[in-house]
C-alpha cells in the first residue's frame, strides 16, 4: 500500500499511530467506508469482524488482510466510539486527516457501508468487499489474493 498511504499514520483501536507501509505490507487490503450513524454500517460491521477474526486468528498463518477504516463520522469522539463498540481489531485513517477525501474520490464512494479490497499499489480487485463477503463468506479471500498478487516481491 506503499502507493495509497505513503508516509502517513494509521491508528489502531486504542489510539496508537501505526506506519501505514509497514502494517499494510504484503496484504491484501480492505478499505471500509463507515460510519457509526449509518444504520446498514452498523448491520455489516458485525460482519466484518467475523470474517476479518477468521482470516487473521483463526487461520494458521494468519492471512495477509488488513482493513483500513475511513470514517464518515461527525466527530473524532463518534468515530473513536464506533472503533471501540463495534470494529474489529484493524487500522483507520486518523479522523483529522484530510486524506479521506480524497480516498473517497479516488475510489469513487457515494454511498456507504463500501469494502474496497485493493493490491498493494492501490487498484482495486472489487469494489463489490460487502457482497462478496455476504455471499461467499472466507471463500471470497483467495479470489483476492490470487488478484493481489502479493507475493510478486517474493519471486526470484
Amino acid at each position: 500500500m506503499v502507493d495509497v498511504f505513503s508516509g502517513r499514520l494509521l491508528v489502531d483501536k486504542a489510539g496508537r499511530s501505526v506506519e501505514a507501509e509497514e502494517a499494510l505490507q504484503n496484504k491484501v487490503v480492505g478499505l471500509y467506508f463507515s460510519a457509526a450513524w449509518c444504520a446498514p454500517c452498523r448491520d455489516f460491521t458485525p460482519v466484518l469482524c467475523g470474517f476479518y477474526t477468521e482470516l487473521l486468528e483463526e487461520t494458521e498463518p494468519p492471512a495477509p488482510f488488513e482493513v483500513v477504516f475511513i470514517s464518515s463520522d461527525h466527530s473524532a469522539e463518534e468515530m473513536a466510539g464506533y472503533m471501540r463498540g463495534m470494529h474489529g481489531d484493524w487500522l483507520a485513517l486518523p479522523f483529522h486527516d484530510p486524506y479521506k477525501h480524497d480516498l473517497k474520490k479516488k475510489y469513487n464512494i457515494t454511498a456507504i457501508p463500501k469494502l474496497v479490497i485493493v493490491k498493494q499499489t492501490g487498484e482495486v480487485i472489487t469494489d463489490k468487499g460487502r457482497k462478496q463477503i455476504r455471499d461467499k463468506g472466507l471463500s471470497c479471500f483467495r479470489n483476492w489474493l490470487e488478484a493481489a498478487d502479493i507475493f510478486q516481491n517474493f519471486s526470484s
